[in-house]
């Protein structure tokens, strides 16, 4: 199976080095010389790492065919992804793999379902959760413990305590604004 590992950020130097925005728990195995990465879009890779080194926090990356830093930049933003077993599961008990929540269902602490989760939205403060409503509508729910408290994988299902607002904000929008029904009734002032 494919799993996303990381984005290409901006080039580093002349001689074709990219930024990688890691997004495995793993980057000395998934991102290592010889390893082969699958691209998106696919019409830029696979890319082949040449080598791999961090500095100042930052995993750089050449990759076979790409020299300069024109070369490099054309591959900004691409996201890059591994081949890994099946069955692999992340180390610790409370992380997972986006595909793992994909098609979970989504409901409140007291029982109300919500939706599905469509994707996990990944931004560079904090995870999404996307969540499609019953209705169509998608949530983004910020994919943090104190709004997400429980996942059960196996169960199928993810527990979220929303705070509130989160899942009615475009109600909010499509309701009148407070006082427009007494303007419209056409009260005169004196």
């Amino acid at each position: 199976m494919q799993l996303v590992v990381g984005r290409i950020g901006k080039p580093h130097g002349i001689r074709g080095e990219l930024t990688v925005e890691v997004r495995t728990d793993a980057p000395e195995i998934r991102f290592a010389p010889g390893s082969v990465l699958a691209t998106d879009p696919a019409r830029v890779g696979p890319l082949t790492v040449a080598a791999a080194r961090w500095h100042s926090g930052r995993l750089l990356l050449r990759v076979e065919g790409v020299a300069d830093r024109n070369a490099a930049e054309a591959l900004r933003g691409v996201v890059v992804s591994a081949e890994v077993p099946d069955d692999e599961q992340p180390d610790d008990p409370e992380e997972f793999y986006d595909h793992q929540l994909r098609g979970l269902a989504v409901v409140t602490a007291d029982g109300a379902e919500v939706g599905a989760v469509d994707d996990v939205v990944h931004l560079p403060a904090q995870d999404l959760l996307s969540v499609r409503r019953p209705d169509g509508r998608e949530v983004l729910v910020p994919f943090v413990s104190a709004i997400v408290p429980e996942i059960d994988v196996e169960a199928g299902r993810v527990v979220i305590a929303p705070p509130p607002g989160l899942l009615d904000l475009d109600e909010a929008e499509t309701a009148g604004a407070p006082g427009d029904d007494d303007a419209a009734e056409g009260e005169e002032g004196p």
